[in-house]
């Protein structure tokens, strides 16, 4: 390995060090290492240089005005207790059923991942609507948490998704036709997500009781409350893939769409509008941080040649498509189990997207598979934090309980990446 590769090398692991033996966030860990790195290969000068040049970048680009637009229509929808309407609809049609109850909630978590974006914000949302109907119904918790848990990484598969945003912004990639790609195969990974529950449910009746039978009267009446979910989403896909607007644009038609809806049911009251905002700053804040400190330390990464190394060495060895996807997603499981997963894939994307370049990878097929692979972090542990706002929640589901349960959702995960190396026809692009 070359000097300035080997480099590169120390400047991950040292990455790797800071943020498992210091409380510094991901974002400052990753433009502290890049400008040491650059210092190192180039001149201090440079470096701060590039710091600067990052920060411009990040916080005054016109497309990066995208992210807090989506992450206010995802809190505003969040705010004004359409996940409860979602989830009393889904209820209505299949809660009389063994382990409907659990349908019901991944597929309320996939409607509103239509409007949200945030696997977290899904997550803090169906726990608080979910639990303690699960608990009425005498759920397992074992199957209570998992299913809320990786139920809520909808949020950054189905579009609109923050993950696909920073994605597409960070590789220059059009975040129209990422969000058309993945509809696919986010309603593709609901549904295995659902087989799978089927299954614990064919094993073990017992830890998924029928709830009560309503009547076509009281289902249909509830189909009202997917109203709003259905006309933002079509609003959006639609406008996008008409190209009636752009991602950004479309962002900010959402949330004042989403504003208006809430403003006339009179859902959304001025003290939730400016919780709303709290949580749009929050979020974005953390976003963007993120984003600064991934240019930087990406920067420092091309410098070192390590990903053109890489690359080079991989086409020198012949390796096939379906080894470099085994061990890319032994990668992505593994580096999102022990690190935040927006933060692992900012952190790779300098050395993953030039290989798939080199090997003709279609750059859209292949950041829809990546989300999908990175996603599985938010459920994994140690870091799953999914799991962790689940596990928070209620005292008789603990951490133990929602991890048990994540485990037996994993092969749905797989099963879908796997599905769509073969058939990536199932990726619009």
């Amino acid at each position: 390995m070359e000097g300035a590769a080997l480099i590169g090398l120390c400047g991950i692991f040292l990455l790797l060090v800071i943020l498992f033996l210091l409380a510094i966030p991901v974002g400052f860990a990753m433009a502290l290492v890049g400008m040491l790195g650059i210092s190192y290969l180039v001149s201090p000068k440079v470096a701060i240089s590039t710091a600067v040049s990052a920060a411009w970048t990040t916080f005054s680009s016109y497309g990066f005005s995208a992210i807090p637009l989506f992450v206010l229509m995802g809190a505003i929808v969040f705010r004004c207790g359409i996940s409860e309407r979602m989830f009393e609809c889904a209820y209505r049609w299949m809660g009389h059923k063994k382990g409907g109850l659990a349908v019901s909630t991944l597929l309320a978590c996939a409607g509103f991942a239509a409007v949200c974006g945030s696997n977290t914000a899904t997550a803090a949302t169906m726990s608080t609507v979910v639990i303690p109907e699960m608990k009425r119904y005498k759920y397992g918790p074992v199957l209570t948490g998992g299913v809320i848990a990786c139920g809520s990484t909808l949020g950054v598969v189905i579009p609109p998704s923050i993950v696909l945003i920073v994605y597409g912004l960070y590789t220059g990639q059009p975040i129209s036709k990422l969000f058309i790609g993945s509809i696919v195969p986010g309603v593709m990974l609901t549904f295995l997500f659902i087989a799978v529950v089927w299954l614990i449910v064919w094993r073990r009746p017992q830890v998924a009781p029928a709830g009560p039978i309503f009547t076509w009267t009281q289902r249909i009446k509830a189909l009202r409350g997917t109203l709003e979910v259905m006309a933002i989403f079509a609003l959006l896909m639609g406008g996008l893939y008409k190209g009636w607007f752009t991602p950004t644009e479309a962002g900010g038609a959402g949330t004042l769409f989403s504003i208006l809806v809430a403003a006339i049911s009179g859902k959304l009251g001025f003290r939730k509008f400016l919780q709303a905002i709290d949580d749009t700053l929050r979020l974005t804040g953390m976003v963007l941080m993120i984003l600064f400190g991934a240019l930087v330390f990406g920067k420092f990464i091309t410098l070192s040649g390590l990903p053109q190394f890489v690359a080079s060495e991989i086409m020198r060895i012949g390796v096939s498509r379906w080894i470099l996807f085994g061990v890319l997603m032994v990668i992505y499981i593994i580096g999102g189990a022990i690190m935040d997963a927006l933060a692992f894939l900012l952190v790779t994307l300098p050395i993953v997207f030039p290989i798939a370049l080199l090997n003709n990878i279609d750059p859209i097929w292949f950041g829809i598979w990546l989300n999908i692979l990175t996603t599985m972090g938010a459920v994994t542990p140690p870091v799953g934090v999914n799991a962790y706002i689940v596990g928070s929640i209620d005292p008789e589901i603990t951490l133990n309980h929602v991890f048990r349960g994540v485990f037996a959702f994993l092969p749905a995960y797989i099963i879908c990446l796997i599905l769509i190396i073969i058939f990536p026809q199932l990726v619009i692009t």
